[in-house]
């Protein structure tokens, strides 16, 4: 019997760290090579029971530079192939339809088969956008999974789509989008192999109780850190928007990450980073904070085994 891996294949919010266009002090940091941060691609992960098939969780951006730097999901011998193409990656997961979860699936278009396994809101995005068409319906199947309801996963994977506060994708919000709606938009997904258990959520707006309850159970949660502070993209100058109508709850203050999951009884992973944030930098006051807190930081070629 395997055991349950997943590799942190990017750690960083939309646009990775250092954002291309920004001169906040965190990316001056990074653009400078000063070696208190480390420099992240747009989050996803790639999970594996048996080692030969990878699943993708969200399929950002920065997909091919992510499969160039880990050796598992790059092309090798398989028998599952024939001829002089195959991929270990069999299928992915996607959270939501915004830019950094769905753009990578445009990298996996060179005619290889795999499953896109989503709700029916996700889908429907990527079925109204034609660009997407270039993953062949003869060679990509496209599965509609439902909330609370238990689906299989190539290489003996079980998983489950399970709702989580937040909203639409940016490019679909209307004029008055629901910030903090548990809607088929913005999920997270449950992993289980035999007794263990490993949960991403990398875009949260609130905490619910059932939510919680749910991360209670895993033994790996992977969470939304993407502010550290409510105000953050307004107070360094690079947003308009608090975190929250962004669809991230902050890590700190009332109502925050560092509370909501405080007491968890598994390892507690905060992924998906906005280039702002100060837990970024190695030493920071911010950093201390939140590794005193219990929690840990993830960065691009983390590996965790279950």
């Amino acid at each position: 019997m395997g055991r349950l891996t997943a590799i942190v294949l990017g750690a960083a919010a939309g646009g990775g760290f250092p954002q291309w266009n920004c001169w906040c002090p965190v990316c001056r940091l990074a653009w400078a090579g000063d070696r208190r941060v480390k420099p992240r691609t747009q989050a996803s992960l790639a999970v594996s029971a048996d080692g030969e098939h990878w699943i993708l969780l969200n399929a950002s951006p920065d997909l091919r530079a992510q499969v160039q730097a880990t050796p598992a999901l790059q092309p090798r011998t398989n028998p599952r192939h024939s001829g002089p193409r195959g991929s270990p990656i069999a299928a992915a997961v996607l959270t939501g339809a915004e830019v950094d979860q769905i753009a990578g699936l445009l990298t996996l278009r060179e005619r290889q088969g795999f499953t896109v396994f989503a709700t029916a809101e996700t889908l429907a995005a990527l079925a109204a956008n034609p660009i997407f068409a270039v993953l062949a319906a003869g060679m990509v199947t496209r599965k509609v999974v439902a909330r609370d309801e238990p689906f299989s996963l190539p290489g003996g994977l079980d998983a489950e789509l399970f709702a989580v506060p937040g909203k639409v994708a940016l490019y679909l919000e209307g004029d008055d989008p629901a910030l903090a709606a548990e809607t088929g938009a913005n999920v997270g997904i449950e992993l289980v192999y035999g007794a263990r258990r490993l949960a991403y959520v990398p875009g949260a707006a609130g905490m619910t109780t059932a939510l919680r309850q749910r991360l209670a159970r895993a033994d790996v949660v992977l969470f939304d850190g993407t502010l550290f502070l409510d105000d953050e993209m307004i107070a360094t100058g690079t947003g308009s928007k608090i975190g929250r109508r962004m669809g991230h709850m902050p890590l700190d203050g009332e109502g925050g990450t560092l509370v909501a999951l405080a007491g968890l009884p598994g390892r507690r992973i905060l992924t998906h980073i906005n280039n702002t944030n100060p837990i970024l930098i190695e030493g920071s006051v911010e950093r201390r904070k939140v590794e005193e807190a219990g929690f840990e930081v993830a960065e691009d070629g983390m590996e965790i085994v279950l």
